[in-house]
């Protein structure tokens, strides 16, 4: 997200293509929250600024890590929906991560938390949830999804197409200006915030299309990250199939991973993989609408609404360590550690092995979860559910026409 938010005005409701907008400045500011990992790609060329100040940001992270702990202490309750008896014994069906998510929704909504958590819940997300990213490649074997990439990747970019498409045509149908509609497009077919702060500027977007595109997104976002993993138990489809199906239909990158997740750790691998393609899919649309840009503002002499593009954030880092990590796993590069143990009993030692790509799954999985109770303590759900109802039911629509079409494509060549 940018670093400071739009200046909101209001307007009038007797025109049928207008709107009110509804969200504050500090909700849209809140709302970086939910892919707080990304910098600005795009930003309108200004003198340098001295530094501000940083916030203090311990309050926040105590907050997010009681959260995440709390959340952990009822993911392993040994009662049902958490902890669920099946054929392969004993599955607990409700990760701690979407646990972690709806405590601080219902802490955020329901009471009134001190301004000191916001700063570090802000840092949070932004710092852990790609560490937690780069971690979980070591979940990730090529060679178990190399029969299904190809067809992955085309259902992908399938997806990514119908999605921004379906979105224009809908929200131009219900009355939204063009400009919210691409934006809505754009953020519910690749990578959520990121794609509508990165678009904006391109297509010369005002602060309304913005907020009522990101406020959009991310309360569908939010909506399919709860709604999947329970569709997808009921469907009984099986893991590639889900991971395939949450990386095209959900719209932010730790609403993917926490869903993929929570319904099984080989899914959650192949999710990200999805969504981080889908992440890389943002690079070329920017610099298309970049060239686009260039030419209706041609004039060497006016410096006027001339825009910097920062080519090296098109692709953001933890998506290469990602694939890293995921390619060390794959040829076996991860190592296993063993350690000799004195056994008090026998008088003899025995080895311990440690598995260092279980260790890496586990700690991106306990970093995701501390990421998602800071998401779920920064998201203030009625300001998001007040940004207007026809961007809301064009949001609506295409997310569920994308992930329609997405199982359907699945079902179909999967």
């Amino acid at each position: 997200m940018t670093s400071q938010a739009p200046h909101l005005t209001d307007k009038s409701a007797g025109d049928p293509t207008t709107y009110v907008v509804s969200l504050t400045p500090d909700a849209f500011l809140s709302l970086g929250c939910m892919e707080g990992m990304f910098d600005s790609i795009v930003s309108p060329v200004q003198p340098e600024v001295q530094p501000t100040a940083r916030g203090i940001h311990w309050p926040g992270y105590t907050m997010a890590a009681c959260v995440a702990g709390l959340a952990y202490g009822i993911h392993f309750l040994p009662v049902a929906p958490f902890a669920v008896l099946s054929e392969t014994g004993m599955r607990r069906p409700v990760s701690a991560a979407i646990i972690a998510v709806l405590i601080g929704l219902v802490l955020r909504n329901a009471l009134a938390l001190p301004d000191s958590i916001k700063p570090g819940c802000k840092s949070a997300v932004k710092k852990v949830i790609p560490v937690a990213i780069v971690f979980m490649g070591a979940g990730l074997n090529f060679t178990a999804i190399a029969s299904i990439g190809l067809t992955a990747l085309a259902i992908t970019v399938a997806c990514l197409i119908l999605a921004i498409g379906a979105s224009y045509y809908i929200g131009r149908m219900l009355g939204l200006g063009p400009k919210t509609s691409l934006l809505l497009g754009a953020g519910t077919g690749i990578c959520g915030n990121s794609a509508i702060v990165a678009i904006a500027p391109l297509i010369d977007a005002e602060d309304d299309d913005v907020v009522l595109s990101v406020g959009t997104v991310n309360l569908l976002g939010l909506v399919a990250m709860l709604a999947l993993p329970a569709i997808g138990g009921w469907m009984t489809l099986d893991n590639d199939a889900f991971g395939v199906w949450s990386g095209t239909s959900i719209h932010a990158v730790p609403q993917v991973v926490a869903a993929g997740f929570a319904f099984s750790p080989e899914a959650g691998s192949l999710a990200t993989l999805v969504k981080l393609v889908r992440v890389a899919l943002l690079a070329p649309v920017v610099c298309v609408l970049a060239v686009w840009h260039a030419k209706r503002h041609s004039n060497p002499q006016d410096q006027q609404g001339k825009l910097a593009i920062h080519y090296a954030r098109l692709v953001p880092w933890f998506v290469w360590g990602f694939i890293a990590f995921a390619l060390l796993n794959t040829l076996g590069l991860i190592p296993t550690l063993s350690f000799p143990l004195a056994d008090l009993v026998s008088g003899g030692t025995h080895d311990v092995t440690v598995s260092l790509a279980a260790t890496f799954k586990t700690l991106g999985k306990i970093l995701l979860t501390v990421a998602m109770a800071a998401i779920g303590l920064e998201v203030n759900v009625r300001q998001l559910a007040g940004v207007g109802g026809r961007a809301i039911t064009a949001g609506l629509f295409s997310t569920i026409a994308l992930a329609g079409v997405s199982l359907g494509l699945i079902c179909l060549f999967l």
